[in-house]
């Protein structure tokens, strides 16, 4: 009795076995996959624009060719106050489970006058959610123009420090630091960086998520 396989059956066996392992490794990549969720306003919606041209596809792209283990999802609104996306947060956390969550509202709120404690409740409300849902949160703050005076920017525009303290969140200290300060790379509104602004955003944004993701933020 021959007790060893034939050669057929050896080929097969490892065929196999190579077909099991490539599997493993297929599911082992995908697991890996990191997703980051964008939930933002105008300012990471690409208001008046293409969404190729926002800085948050920019990222899309940066992140794509470093790696294919990050998946970018833009879930930002214009128009969107803290209230508004406390509200839908929970089906945005459910519908995509994200590793990172960049939340970048209040801007609307601070536009509109609103209660800089209701605002900083809702913020912090949203990060609690965010971080109970398994999600890294990086907060990004918002500065509006001075015409709203010092005794309402002062408290609206610090918030954001007091909260990324607080709660030991990796933060943005301006999202469009450095634009917003030239004319010339401001729509019309003086509230929206240009199309051609997009990359400084997104340079903005970069170190802080590069050393989240301990990524190298020379990297692009």
């Amino acid at each position: 009795m021959n007790i060893f396989p034939d050669r057929n059956q050896m080929v097969r066996g490892i065929a196999l076995l190579f077909v099991w392992a490539m599997c493993g490794l297929s599911v082992h990549a995908q697991s890996e996959q990191q997703t980051i969720v964008v939930f933002g306003d105008s300012l990471s919606a690409g208001y008046r624009m293409d969404q190729e041209q926002g800085w948050v596809h920019l990222l899309a792209q940066r992140l794509e060719g470093i790696s294919a283990n990050y998946r970018v999802v833009n879930a930002s609104v214009s128009g969107e106050t803290t209230t508004g996306g406390l509200s839908r947060l929970p089906a945005t956390l459910e519908s995509n489970k994200p590793d990172i969550v960049i939340l970048e509202l209040g801007g609307n709120d601070g536009l509109r006058g609103l209660p800089v404690a209701s605002i900083k409740e809702n913020l912090i409300r949203m990060v609690e959610l965010s971080e109970a849902a398994g999600a890294k949160v990086i907060l990004a703050g918002i500065q509006i123009p001075p015409n709203y005076g010092a005794r309402y920017t002062g408290p609206f525009t610090s918030q954001f420090a007091e909260i990324a303290e607080s709660m030991s969140l990796p933060f943005i200290p301006f999202l469009i630091d450095g634009i917003a300060q030239q004319r010339e790379l401001m729509q019309d509104d003086g509230i929206h960086p240009k199309a051609e602004a997009q990359g400084m955003v997104l340079d903005n944004v970069w170190p802080v998520l590069a050393d989240v993701l301990g990524l190298d933020p020379s990297q692009s």
